[in-house]
């Protein structure tokens, strides 16, 4: 059994870490709720925004004229994977959940003849997918340090992705991160944003039908729509992530205080058994000493 020393210094040591979890949890309730207004608040719009780009597809994506952001290259080859992880961890699997439903995909689609790139938008999926598909990281983005993430952010995650598709380096982009869904759920979201995924079976008849009149010109309204239209899907993904991250993190955190405690306890009762052993044991030397005498 480790003596009284050792057992206090244990004690002492984990009542410091409890006091520096239960402060991380406060944190991030405390940013958690601002994040999940913002998350909320971007879906309605993020939603409308994808739902008139498939309609757009439906309507107008057999023309030879369509730009690429809308039906993408024509080809199916080369996939180009966005990772959207924290760029912190003590989130319980709120970052490996993302690594490994990107794994798989990449897995999958390899398996299949394509061709996988990653970019990754986080320090924690760049050091989780370095391990086993370095040669497919072509970027990784970080926003360490910065308090909030603004729709600049996501602007520029797109440019970059832009650029890619219009130098022919990539055919089909795919969105992988956490929805928000509650502070103790996150549900892992895989989405396509290049080319505009088909309508939903209920929405085919009413997109097909569709009819648009574009003012000034259909390529005006359309170089500045579908730029703009991909920027809201990748700065919805960021929203969800964050709030996802800040109800993890908060969750584990609330764990890892929970298990301090017990842990604890478990260690006093050792300490106070411990102190009881040896004070009997002295009773008992005592004792025999003054017998012998």
């Amino acid at each position: 059994m480790p003596s009284l020393k050792a057992l206090r210094t244990r004690i002492a040591s984990v009542k410091s870490t409890q006091k520096i979890t239960s402060a991380m949890k406060m944190v991030a309730a405390s940013k958690l709720r601002r994040a999940q207004q913002q998350a909320e608040a971007a879906r309605p719009y993020a939603e409308r925004m994808e739902r008139m780009v498939r309609a757009l597809s439906a309507s107008i994506g057999n023309s030879p004229n369509a730009p690429q952001l809308l039906i993408g290259t024509g080809k199916d080859q080369v996939h180009l994977l966005i990772a959207v992880t924290a760029d912190r961890g003590l989130a319980g699997a709120f970052n490996s959940s993302i690594g490994r439903a990107t794994r798989l995909l990449a897995r999958k689609l390899e398996a299949e003849g394509k061709t996988v790139k990653i970019l990754t938008v986080g320090r924690k999926g760049r050091d989780y997918l370095r391990r086993e598909l370095a040669s497919r990281l072509v970027e990784g983005i970080s926003y360490a340090g910065r308090k909030r993430i603004e729709y600049a952010d996501a602007e520029d995650v797109a440019n970059r992705v832009t650029a890619m598709l219009e130098a022919g380096e990539i055919d089909v982009a795919t969105l992988v991160y956490n929805r928000f869904k509650s502070v103790i759920a996150q549900e892992v979201t895989e989405q396509q944003i290049i080319p505009a995924p088909p309508p939903p079976e209920g929405q085919v008849a009413e997109s097909t039908d569709a009819s648009y009149d574009f003012e000034p010109d259909e390529e005006t309204i359309l170089t500045r729509l579908l730029p703009q239209a991909l920027a809201i899907q990748i700065y919805r993904a960021l929203l969800e992530s964050a709030a996802g991250e800040h109800g993890a993190r908060m969750t584990a955190m609330d764990n890892a205080t929970r298990n301090a405690g017990d842990m604890i306890k478990r260690l006093s009762q050792n300490y106070n058994r411990a102190r009881q052993a040896n004070i009997t044991r002295e009773l008992i030397e005592i004792i025999s000493g003054a017998e012998a005498l």
